[in-house]
């Protein structure tokens, strides 16, 4: 089985609370297909005149996908703004920018392909039953894109190794990267140490040209120029790996009493899943810090954590970025599971483009911060079977 096939297979829309009151703030709906937020982002603040900085998505979405999200800026801008793959109509006014806290969830609406009549039978009902029960809350693939083939950028950060993270900055690939980026990389990759060079064949704009400058006259102070790097992006890593680690702590708990006969595939690791029951009904209520300098553990979940923390090599104490000046390990706990709302599944139909087998829609509400992919790929795996993602 398979989602992503097309763009129109998978839809979602932000659920969101836009700030009362009236002020200068203008609220965008924007509507786009085939296009990451972040192009979409630099196009309206080109169109509005302002630096993309100005213009505030409360979160990103899915590129090969059809989505509805909300935006906000200090502007008196026009009604409608559209281009290429996107159209942003102005819904409101408000006192303030959006933020992440604004927004109550995401409504998804997927076509899943290539199905046999066996899958097909069996898919609907297990999403059915995730709606009842829950199922594991682990951040999914689109979590890591900060991941490259030698590990995390912000594990590197942790460890204090200010010279491993500008290497991964500027010459290793990751997985979110954009093509013209990587090419970039690869360049670096093969000329490391010759800033000058690497100054003239650097993207413009972009940060890596912050970098390379400082680097260019103090070739040896890694730990500076880690602190050239964006706050943003700093952020990002070090959530990144952190959301890592805590998955891991989740997968030790829930194999505490032996190892589970079923998983799902997250960046190539195998995290094991459960039935859904009162159990995982339960574990809803289960909140499990962050991995943080001041996270706390109890019970079975300190167990796990310390034989995760074993594996990867790092303490507690670890978990703070004492080599940067501006970027911090984000706050917070995470439940251990989570129920998907409003769940609908339509009746099973010949696929449009595979002859031969079945494609089935459905539709889910999920909270902010919980995956349709991690959804899908629970059910799945459930009936025995897996789900490929485009």
């Amino acid at each position: 089985m398979r989602v992503k096939s097309l763009v129109g297979d998978f839809r979602v829309e932000e659920r969101i609370r836009l700030p009362e009151g009236q002020g200068s703030y203008a609220y965008y709906r924007v509507e786009k297909t085939g296009k990451s937020t972040l192009a979409v982002k630099d196009e309206m603040a080109a169109c509005l005149k302002v630096t993309p900085s100005a213009l505030v998505f409360p979160a990103l979405k899915d590129k090969a996908a059809v989505t509805i999200q909300y935006a906000s800026v200090r502007k008196r801008g026009p009604q409608e703004i559209s281009g290429s793959g996107y159209v942003a109509r102005r819904v409101g006014w408000g006192t303030r920018a959006l933020r992440p806290s604004d927004l109550d969830g995401n409504q998804f609406s997927v076509i899943v392909r290539e199905l046999t009549v066996e899958e097909a039978g069996l898919l609907g009902p297990k999403i059915e039953q995730l709606g009842v029960y829950g199922l594991l809350n682990y951040f999914d693939d689109q979590r890591f894109g900060s991941h490259t083939k030698d590990g995390f950028i912000g594990k590197e950060v942790l460890k204090r190794d200010a010279e491993r993270v500008v290497h991964m900055y500027l010459a290793e690939e990751m997985i979110g990267d954009r093509r013209e980026v990587r090419e970039f990389k690869r360049l670096c990759a093969s000329h490391w140490g010759q800033w000058g060079f690497l100054l003239h064949q650097a993207p413009r704009p972009s940060n890596f040209r912050s970098v390379i400058t400082y680097l260019k006259d103090h070739p040896n102070e890694y730990r500076k120029a880690a602190n050239l790097i964006k706050d943003r992006l700093l952020s990002i890593y070090l959530s990144g790996y952190q959301s890592w680690v805590w998955n891991q702590i989740v997968g030790a708990y829930v194999e505490r009493d032996g190892e589970l006969a079923r998983g799902i595939n997250i960046l190539g690791m195998r995290f094991p899943v459960a039935e859904p029951g009162p159990e995982m009904s339960a574990l809803q209520k289960e909140l499990v810090d962050l991995p943080r300098l001041t996270a706390r553990y109890t019970g079975p979940f300190e167990r796990a954590a310390q034989a995760v923390f074993e594996r990867e090599s790092l303490e507690l104490q670890d978990f703070k970025a004492r080599i940067l000046r501006r970027a911090y390990l984000t706050k917070g706990e995470r439940s251990v599971a989570f129920l998907p709302t409003d769940v609908a599944v339509g009746a099973p139909c010949d696929d449009t483009r595979l002859p031969g087998r079945r494609q089935l829609t459905v539709e889910f509400t999920l909270g902010a911060g919980q995956y349709a992919t991690l959804v899908l790929k629970t059910a799945a795996t459930l009936i025995g079977s897996h789900i490929k993602v485009r």
